[in-house]
């Protein structure tokens, strides 16, 4: 059984050869050279312009979405998918293999997931990782049973055999992270043992097909050459190209659009933020002026944003960009509400109320485009597994209406917000805007705990406000990820100028993190907290204590709701 573990955002870059995704596959081919022995032979090598990908079969764990994203930074497109997904959906990303994920059951439990029938039957090569390393076991004939001994941790890898493409240019031996509880009794027929640790004589698995188990977790940075093994695999095993490029991704998303919308007329929801920027800029050199932008000013933003956001796209985009103030809408939608799933939906539905009212004002208006990005689709459905436990509701995916009259085009669905960024910049897009930090579509309203009101929101804003301006003095804004504030719905006793009072507790939250599926909370200097603090409490009125969220994610997410 394989428990939940404990991923860090930053990779070690200590390793014997280089993982990041410009060495020509040549050279990975020169080092499997000579090695020696019986080794798979790669799959059918392509043309770098044709489609390539690597898919991972998701069994639940909490961080497969990280096995994706280590094989993208090899410049290897990857996509995760449900155990029980059908092949035909699986087809058109052209797998050139499968990576199995961990998960939390055990193989021998009844109605245990297993890899469906078509990933042997494909002969496409596979890798399992720790859940998925058992059932290719127990699906091909081997034995998995609980272990005498769990392992959970830092563990040292021994190679018991150094010809694997798999390890080519890895140590002997080498620091790996465990965490499960089951073992590999007997190995199926045709598997040999290619390393061991001191608690798992089968570390790693393989046979003579491209079919390879890792008892590890390759994907996370307590694995410092673990993101080398997962380019071995794509590269040597698998025959990829590492053709996965923002360069060539802006090239196929233009195109598409253009197909997808031939003489139609696009709105576009513009947030602020660099997911809208891109996506507006996609569909602009695609279609033109056949695309209208809408920004709407739901009275759930921050201090001078409508202003600032306004000016920014107008002078940097050059599109046709209408402005729609409805705070009295929202602030009236969301009365009385205090569930941030329901605050979510609320806030989803009317936006689309918004969006296609205006779209009937512009005349015949047939698409919606909007920024949704990965983490938003796996966190709004349950992983993009069945095995797997929904996180939260995203107002751009699961907060939306069943029945819209616009259909949807979301070019960034399948990108991380690191690779939007590279977009950006690859679309010659502002660097204030490129970097500026991710905000909730939903705004401030996620960020007042408990019930929306005007003179809640205008607390919040003048918290944030300090907030934003004091990181940016510290010149720390780029270090994280985001920094806000929170104001909670709880209130307690302060003394002012010798007068008691009785004002409102607010929070403040700064992280770092890579993709925002796992973050850290960051350690900001004690003098910029306690200067941020003293402005808070002496310049904010109904605010008597500030505290600090020192919790990651997991087990917090990094909004409060």
């Amino acid at each position: 059984m394989a428990e939940p573990i404990d991923p860090k955002s930053s990779p070690d870059e200590t390793r014997r050869i280089s993982t990041s995704g410009d060495i020509e596959v040549a050279t990975y081919l020169e080092i499997a050279k000579g090695m020696g022995g019986e080794k798979p032979q790669p799959a059918r090598e392509t043309v770098p312009s044709e489609r390539e990908s690597i898919v991972v079969i998701d069994f639940g764990s909490q961080y497969s979405l990280l096995i994706a994203r280590r094989v993208r930074e090899c410049n290897v497109y990857c996509e995760m998918v449900s155990y029980d997904t059908p092949w035909e959906k699986i087809a058109p990303l052209k797998p050139k293999g499968f990576i199995l994920s961990g998960g939390p059951a055990s193989v021998y439990q009844p109605n245990a997931p297993l890899a469906p029938s078509y990933i042997y039957e494909s002969h496409l090569p596979v890798l399992g990782i720790c859940y998925g390393m058992q059932a290719i076991t127990q699906q091909l004939g081997g034995e998995v049973a609980p272990g005498s001994k769990q392992e959970y941790g830092h563990a040292v890898l021994h190679l018991s055999d150094e010809r694997s493409p798999l390890f080519a240019g890895l140590d002997s031996s080498m620091p790996v992270w465990m965490s499960h509880g089951d073992r590999i009794e007997a190995l199926p027929p045709g598997f040999k043992a290619l390393a061991y640790t001191e608690n798992s004589p089968v570390a790693v698995m393989g046979n003579n097909q491209n079919i390879f188990g890792l008892q590890f977790h390759p994907e996370v940075a307590h694995t410092p050459q673990g993101k080398a093994i997962l380019k071995n695999f794509a590269f040597l095993i698998c025959g990829c190209h590492g053709n996965w490029t923002m360069s060539n991704f802006i090239t196929e998303r233009i195109a598409r659009i253009k197909k997808q919308v031939g003489s139609g007329r696009v709105i576009n929801a513009l947030s602020g933020g660099i997911d809208s920027a891109v996506v507006a800029t996609l569909i602009h050199r695609a279609i033109g002026d056949q695309l209208t932008c809408i920004f709407v000013d739901n009275g759930l933003l921050r201090r001078e944003e409508v202003e600032r956001t306004e000016k920014t796209f107008k002078a940097n985009l050059g599109m046709n960009i209408i402005t729609i103030y409805a705070a009295d809408r929202f602030l009236a939608k969301l009365k009385g509400v205090t569930d941030p799933e329901k605050k979510r939906k609320v806030i989803g539905e009317e936006f689309i109320c918004i969006f296609e009212e205006e779209a009937n004002k512009l005349g015949k208006v047939d698409f919606l485009a909007q920024g949704t990005l990965y983490p938003d689709v796996i966190e709004s459905s349950a992983s993009g597994s069945t095995a797997s436990a929904k996180i939260k509701t995203h107002h751009n995916v699961g907060g939306l209406p069943a029945k819209m009259k616009l259909t949807l085009i979301e070019p960034l669905r399948h990108l991380f917000k690191d690779e939007v960024r590279k977009v950006g910049t690859e679309l010659g897009l502002p660097e204030e805007m490129v970097w500026r930090q991710p905000f909730p579509g939903p705004g401030l309203a996620i960020r007042v705990i408990g019930e929306v009101t005007k003179e809640r929101l205008e607390i919040l804003r003048s918290v944030d406000f300090i907030v934003m301006n004091e990181i940016k003095a510290a010149k720390l804004y780029r270090q994280l990820w985001q920094s806000f504030a929170v104001l909670t719905d709880v209130k307690s006793v302060g003394v002012m100028g010798d007068f008691r009072t009785y004002g409102y507790l607010a929070a403040i939250r700064a992280v770092t993190s890579d993709d925002a599926m796992t973050a850290d909370w960051a350690r900001l200097p004690y003098d910029l907290l306690a200067r941020i603090s003293n402005r808070i409490v002496n310049e904010v009125p109904g605010v008597n204590r500030v505290v600090y969220d020192i919790t990651s994610k997991p087990p917090s997410t990094i909004e409060w709701e």
